[in-house]
């Protein structure tokens, strides 16, 4: 009979130990998520709707997952650039993309992106809604949305507006109301929202669709007027300013949200951690009431229905580039 010699038990003994030891490291590891910080990228600059919304989520999502959540900011081409690395990051829950409506438009105005918005993303948890709202500097004078409408059409090709950057929500809410206007205009891109902002204050452009969550300040100081905003329905921060829709332009209405995105392959257990710390953070009563200062909306949506959502709302992005014609800048 062949006998093992000791040496060789302790060899064989080992080899089952490993084995059965990376069996279940996986699940040893999903049940201790997360035992680091955390890494959000923002793919737009500090101070934007994005950003602020990511940080003040975070905070919330600190509190449950008992983890630092560190929120960097990776702006640039449209918000692809900070996309790009968390597509190729390591699906394992520490590396997550806080990104706005413009991401889905990325594939169509980018033919040699790297990755697929839809494909090589989860799609974790819708954290708000951002009504976008018509700004111009008040010394221009115009008492409506019809007053610039008709100002634009009067002097073609001489007006120009700002956008948080090509494909950016913000953009693609301006170029529903140009379409439906029937104006022309150029289009000037920024890498995100504070610099369009300051370029209308200072008269270098004549319009920007800003995100409600920036541009309440600067309308309460006076520095910018609000002529209507570019949500579905009003602004419950601004309720006397009325849509562009009901200013009597049909069709221009868009919905501007920020949502929560991880590494396609990453661990269904990790992803369902997430969304239920998510859920309790929009919940808080401190998440509340930020998001009612910023003028923001936390609409109550299942990862399944945001994963549908965000599969429409590219169907209609790429529609949209189509329609007027938006190339990247």
């Amino acid at each position: 009979m062949k006998r093992f010699s000791p040496l060789a038990r302790i060899g064989t003994a080992a080899l089952a130990l490993s084995a059965l030891s990376a069996a279940i490291s996986p699940a040893l590891a999903e049940d201790v998520y997360p035992s680091k910080p955390i890494r959000v990228i923002v793919p737009f600059t500090a101070g934007s709707a994005t950003d602020i919304i990511a940080r003040a989520v975070g905070e919330g999502m600190r509190k449950e997952l008992g983890q630092p959540i560190i929120v960097e900011n990776k702006p640039g081409a449209g918000g692809t650039l900070g996309a790009s690395q968390v597509a190729t990051a390591q699906p394992d829950g520490y590396t997550l993309l806080v990104h706005s409506a413009g991401h889905v438009a990325n594939s169509s105005l980018y033919p040699g992106l790297r990755y697929d918005p839809i494909k090589d993303f989860k799609s974790l948890a819708m954290l708000a809604q951002v009504p976008n709202v018509l700004v111009v500097n008040p010394k221009n004078g115009y008492k409506n949305v019809g007053d610039l409408v008709a100002k634009v059409k009067a002097e073609p090709d001489k007006f120009v507006y700002a956008s948080a950057g090509s494909g950016s929500a913000t953009h693609m809410n301006a170029e529903k109301f140009r379409i439906a206007s029937k104006i022309a205009a150029v289009h000037v891109p920024y890498k995100g929202t504070p610099e369009a902002m300051t370029d209308v204050i200072s008269g270098n452009v004549n319009w920007f669709f800003a995100p409600i969550t920036t541009a309440i300040p600067m309308i309460k100081e006076g520095k910018l007027q609000a002529l209507a905003v570019g949500s579905p329905q009003r602004a419950a921060a601004l309720p006397d300013v009325p849509t562009t829709v009901e200013a009597g332009f049909p069709g221009s209405d868009y919905d501007f949200w920020i949502g929560l995105f991880a590494p396609g392959k990453l661990p269904a257990a990790q992803a369902d951690k997430i969304t239920k710390a998510v859920t309790a953070a929009l919940k808080s009563d401190a998440v509340k009431a930020r998001f009612v200062s910023l003028g923001a909306n936390a609409p109550s949506v299942e990862p399944a229905q945001f994963d549908a959502f965000v599969k429409n709302e590219s169907t209609a992005a790429k529609k949209l580039i189509t329609e007027a014609k938006i190339k990247q800048d």
